[in-house]
């Protein structure tokens, strides 16, 4: 029903879907491009919805936001949501021309990092982890910070370097900010409370010649503005 009702607004108000629709609840919510979007709603759930609107010129958008489908987040989904909003202001703070592509991902993962060593789900220090050789934190993060956005939505972190991960930004880009958490339902090395909990909170920007454009800012980001937004529909 999700996935239907955001097709309907998608060719209605634009030309189509930018891709696959992700409606993922629950523990869905941990599998990173989960599209088959067949399971129940439970109310003490959230709901990772990843969808994008392809407007009449082709450009497409790409937007994640993670709701609490009874309209509040519980004090365990409240802490991870809290956790990868701090990633991502984190990366906004220091997007601007003149900053390398790969300093994105590097910056949400040292506040990946740190949680992960705070909420004691490693050995290691944050620091240590995040070495090359290392990277534990990354078991509840499993996917790149950023990707360019324009007529298609794909990842080009296969291109070359000095063209991708190695290029700065220049005004006029846009790309993707979108760190997540992931903790399967299964996974020991967390506490039961945060397992099956997954969040991602996704925003496309347009660089300026001072920074960043959230384009997607009418979208509430914030728990506490995400909670008001939903009880506007409750």
């Amino acid at each position: 029903m999700v996935e239907t009702a955001f097709y309907s607004r998608a060719r209605i108000e634009g030309n189509d879907l930018g891709y696959d629709t992700i409606a993922a609840a629950g523990a869905h919510a941990c599998i990173l491009h989960w599209i088959v979007n067949d399971g129940p709603i439970r109310g003490d759930e959230l709901l990772l919805l990843d969808a994008g609107v392809e407007v009449e010129s082709l450009y497409t958008a790409d937007v994640t936001r993670t709701l609490p489908v009874n309209g509040k987040f519980s004090p365990a989904q409240r802490k991870v949501y809290d956790a990868v909003l701090e990633a991502a202001d984190a990366v906004f703070a220091i997007a601007k021309p003149g900053v390398k592509f790969r300093e994105l991902h590097a910056t949400a993962m040292k506040v990946i990092a740190a949680k992960a060593a705070d909420w004691g789900l490693m050995e290691l220090t944050a620091e240590d982890s995040l070495k090359p050789e290392n990277q534990h934190h990354r078991r509840w993060m499993v996917h790149g910070t950023s990707h360019h956005l324009g007529l298609d939505v794909h990842d080009c972190a296969q291109a070359r370097r000095e063209l991708y991960l190695e290029q700065e930004l220049k005004p006029g880009m846009i790309f993707t900010i979108e760190p997540g958490l992931y903790f399967q339902p299964d996974d020991l090395l967390v506490p039961e409370e945060l397992r099956g909990i997954g969040v991602r909170i996704e925003d496309d920007v347009l660089v300026t010649e001072t920074g960043v454009e959230n384009l997607s800012a009418a979208l509430p980001r914030k728990p506490d503005d995400v909670e008001a937004w939903m009880a506007r529909f409750a």
